[in-house]
């Protein structure tokens, strides 16, 4: 396939590097030209610093993962946490739509237990129809064709749990998906332990060696549980032998209100 442009949308600073993180970089090594999108300055969420504070670490560090990965641009929007799913804010990601002209876009699914993320899951989705609607947000340029449009993996049931018609293996991609949450510091290290109970974590009296075990089992189960749900779709595309041996994976859900293509095509927008 040619040359794709794959963006990622997520709510917060991290968010595209949790979900995404590991399909990112084997993009990028194969040549294609990745994006990431936070739509919110992660400015709330810790417990030690300001929102000003706060917001100016988070921007840092996802820069830094940006340069881990090799991406475009981490492109972090000056918007709180509180995001809302308004007018303003459908144009703003919209106009960043328009301009990057991804062949397929990446976000949250509307059910989801943070406030932010379906507001963010919301947002993108509603552009879905009018990205090439002539007179809405005539200061950007109407792309040739709509993009393709999917959701991310997520573990909730209600409606109906997350439907894993791609799926990519990040076995190959582990230490780099590592370094770019590492880049994350302010909450993979410091905030969300602190907020799920280990109030006296410090990731500096860890060796490297329990440091990465540390990741592993407190952030790549998730990759693991995806795996085992997709392991019939992970057969299909890899293999049976080799499907099955997967030990982590990011998948991915085709949605039909961006450009319709067959479940085939889905799989190869995100393969590398």
């Amino acid at each position: 396939m040619k040359q794709r442009r794959v963006l990622f949308v997520g709510a917060h600073p991290d968010d595209p590097d949790v979900e995404f993180g590991g399909t990112a970089l084997q993009l990028v090594k194969a040549g294609h030209l990745v994006k990431f999108v936070s739509m919110t300055n992660g400015d709330t969420g810790h417990h030690l610093l300001s929102r000003q504070e706060t917001a100016a670490k988070r921007k840092l560090e996802a820069e830094a993962s940006g340069r881990v990965c090799g991406l475009v641009e981490y492109e972090v929007m000056d918007l709180n946490c509180g995001l809302e799913p308004s007018v303003e804010n459908r144009e703003k990601i919209l106009r960043v739509i328009r301009r990057f002209q991804p062949d397929i876009v990446i976000s949250h699914r509307t059910c989801d237990y943070h406030p932010d993320h379906r507001a963010t899951a919301q947002l993108v989705l509603d552009t879905s129809y009018i990205v090439t609607v002539p007179h809405y947000c005539e200061d950007t340029p109407i792309p040739e064709q709509v993009p393709v449009y999917g959701f991310s993996f997520d573990r909730f049931q209600d409606p109906r749990p997350h439907r894993p018609d791609a799926a990519v293996a990040i076995d190959p991609v582990m230490e780099g998906k590592m370094n770019m949450l590492r880049c994350h510091s302010s909450q993979v290290y410091e905030w969300l332990p602190w907020n799920n109970g280990l109030k006296d974590f410090d990731v500096s009296k860890l060796t490297p060696e329990q440091e990465r075990q540390w990741l592993l089992d407190n952030w790549f189960t998730r990759y693991q549980i995806a795996a085992d749900l997709a392991r019939p779709v992970l057969c299909e595309i890899y293999g049976e032998k080799a499907g099955a041996q997967v030990h982590y994976a990011e998948t991915f859900e085709y949605s039909p209100y961006g450009r319709q293509c067959s479940i085939a095509e889905f799989r190869k927008l995100l393969l590398p």
